[in-house]
């Protein structure tokens, strides 16, 4: 399988060079050339345990040796607290997809474990480094610090908005100390962060001089990984209640995880809706109900990781949308550079697109459904995971299971959890270990001077002391 860039400038590139690039040179983002149809493998996968249904997925897009990439998925997965990776629980009338039982507690471990292992094992083939840039929003940080801290080949420089992530999330990303990792702290927004980040990435010169990759959802291998959990959660449902067709409730803010499981309908899973659940920063929601989609200012959240205005794989879908045309996305996107807003032709009385349905919860319904599932189930929803649930539940179909999925253990938003129901309920170890651990963090401007600046000084400093 080889891969092309949305904005037309790139194609034909192989699997392991799509994953070390990461963004497109010519400022797209990658995307298989095909996505093959699996409709006829659907029976003999429904029953694979989990590192076996992601071998027969990832196979189709990696251009790996079988033995080596089984030994990649293994080492990726093995490291997970539950035997089914991602498992499944029956909770009221929804089923709840369980995604943080990593390393940090959070979803994007699932796509970030198998990531840190995949560069180390590219990076060892070629000899050659790589300096990862990374903007998250609360939890990608932290997943990609532990994917590849102490990486010999690997350094990682990391931006979250300066108190604008969770207590817990800035101290499971700043008490990392190996070497490799540096924390940065952006004196602005998510948004900010990523724009930062961006625009590094398309000085091509610098980007080439120190080597830098990516690990946020613009890296193609994210999204790989992430299609496997929509396959598995699926099989499971279908299987417990009879039914051969289900929905997914999904809390998005960068649309990549969603977009997930878009492409896992596209490769012929039986998704009936892809529900796409928002917080009150509600960007993604008003375009799948009006078409437009037009920047706001971010409001500060408790379900901070969707606290977002600029959703970086949105540029994925809208490249399907336009039916794969390179040349009207590349125009759509420079337009919406330069004003903010971008609209689409919505079918007179229809929808933007049928297999979308978007709606926002706010941190009220966010709170009661906290309270609600705690106190009629015993279930604790961290707050993005209730997101998902309260909109979830407006668009339940009895002839089609819903899926909900949970992105984060409710331990690493206990104030959130507190606040909803007046106990201090959300605990974990890993949680309660970080207490009292030394921390490093570089705060900086909003600025891409600062940051690349920063980031040329530390790989400078690094490759000398390498060299003693």
């Amino acid at each position: 399988m080889n891969y092309l860039s949305t904005r037309g400038g790139m194609s034909g590139i192989a699997f392991r060079d799509a994953v070390l690039t990461g963004m497109a040179r010519d400022g797209g983002l990658l995307l298989p050339e095909t996505i093959p149809d699996v409709s006829r493998k659907l029976m003999s996968w429904k029953n694979l345990p989990y590192e076996e249904l992601a071998f027969e997925i990832m196979r189709l897009y990696a251009d790996i040796p079988e033995d080596d990439l089984r030994r990649l998925i293994h080492k990726s997965y093995s490291v997970f607290r539950d035997p089914e990776v991602t498992p499944v629980r029956k909770v009221g009338d929804v089923h709840i997809l369980e995604l943080f039982h990593g390393p940090t507690l959070a979803f994007k471990d699932v796509a970030l474990q198998f990531l840190g292992n995949l560069f180390d094992y590219s990076l060892a083939e070629r000899k050659e480094e790589m300096n990862i840039l990374a903007a998250t929003s609360g939890d990608t940080g932290s997943a990609a610090i532990h994917g590849v801290r102490g990486l010999k080949r690997v350094r990682i420089f990391v931006m979250h908005p300066y108190g604008k992530v969770s207590k817990t999330q800035e101290r499971q990303m700043t008490t990392v100390l190996d070497k490799n990792v540096f924390n940065i702290a952006v004196q602005g927004s998510f948004d900010d962060c990523q724009q930062i980040m961006k625009t590094i990435f398309n000085d091509l010169a610098f980007k080439d001089r120190y080597s830098l990759g990516a690990v946020n959802s613009i890296n193609w291998a994210r999204l790989l990984a992430q299609i496997v959990y929509y396959f598995y959660a699926a099989f499971r449902v279908m299987k417990t209640t009879g039914k051969t067709r289900i929905r997914f409730s999904v809390p998005t803010g960068n649309f990549g995880d969603i977009f997930a499981g878009y492409l896992a309908t596209k490769m012929g899973l039986p998704v009936a809706k892809l529900v796409l659940a928002t917080n009150e920063n509600d960007i993604l929601a008003r375009f799948f109900n009006t078409g437009d989609y037009s920047i706001g200012h971010v409001r500060p959240t408790i379900s901070p990781s969707m606290d977002i205005q600029i959703a970086s794989n949105f540029e994925r879908y809208l490249y399907y949308r336009l039916n794969c045309d390179p040349k009207r996305l590349s125009a759509l996107m420079k337009d919406f550079q330069s004003c903010g807003s971008l609209k689409v032709v919505r079918p007179s009385g229809g929808s933007v697109d049928e297999i979308f349905a978007a709606g926002a919860g706010n941190t009220d319904e966010t709170l009661d459904t906290i309270r609600n599932y705690y106190e009629t189930y015993g279930y604790l929803l961290d707050p993005h995971s209730a997101v998902g649930v309260a909109v979830g539940t407006r668009f339940m179909n009895s002839a089609e299971p819903t899926i909900c999925l949970a992105t984060a253990h409710p331990a690493k938003f206990s104030e959130a959890i507190i606040h909803a129901t007046g106990k201090n309920v959300a605990t974990h170890p890993l949680i309660n270990d970080l207490e009292g651990l030394p921390t490093r963090c570089e705060i900086l401007p909003s600025s891409v001077k600062a940051v690349s600046e920063y980031v040329e000084r530390k790989i400078s400093d690094a490759r000398v002391q390498d060299c003693e």
